[in-house]
């Protein structure tokens, strides 16, 4: 499937597509200069190439453009429970984080979770809490970790 695409665009559209080009996110802007680029008679190929992508992904793009718009080439959240969770969990652990160590239990991640149920009622994994304590824990003044 060499050849030029059927694509076709209103000068509305390939206006939001220029600004949409400009945007800080990368994908999303690759994805419209892709379009930009497929209206200005480029094949699957040879945008694939410009972008380091599969000739799959750009007609990927190309179908989500001709079924949605440029709102489908947009970024969006991907889908998955709300933070407010995570945010509870954090906040409970935190607190007993920075209790002074010596009079503090040794925490385990097992008890940690045990504790968030009993104070929150919430269930969350080991492995979500371990995740969040090291992506979003840093707890000011806890003391640095000299291993």
């Amino acid at each position: 499937m060499s050849g030029r695409s059927w694509l076709s665009a209103t000068s509305a559209q390939r206006a939001e597509l220029a600004e949409l080009a400009r945007s800080e996110v990368r994908g999303e802007a690759d994805r419209a200069r892709a379009v930009l680029l497929t209206l200005a008679g480029w094949t699957s190929g040879e945008v694939a190439e410009a972008f380091g992508v599969t000739a799959d992904s750009v007609r990927h793009w190309r179908q989500w453009f001709s079924e949605g718009g440029v709102a489908a080439l947009r970024s969006t959240l991907a889908p998955g429970p709300s933070p407010a969770k995570g945010e509870q969990a954090l906040a409970v652990a935190s607190a007993l984080l920075r209790e002074p160590v010596e009079n503090r239990t040794n925490w385990t991640l097992p008890r940690l979770r045990a504790e968030i149920e009993r104070q929150t009622g919430l269930s969350i994994s080991k492995s979500r809490l371990s995740i969040l304590l090291r992506e979003k824990g840093g707890f000011a003044g806890a003391a640095p970790d000299t291993r």
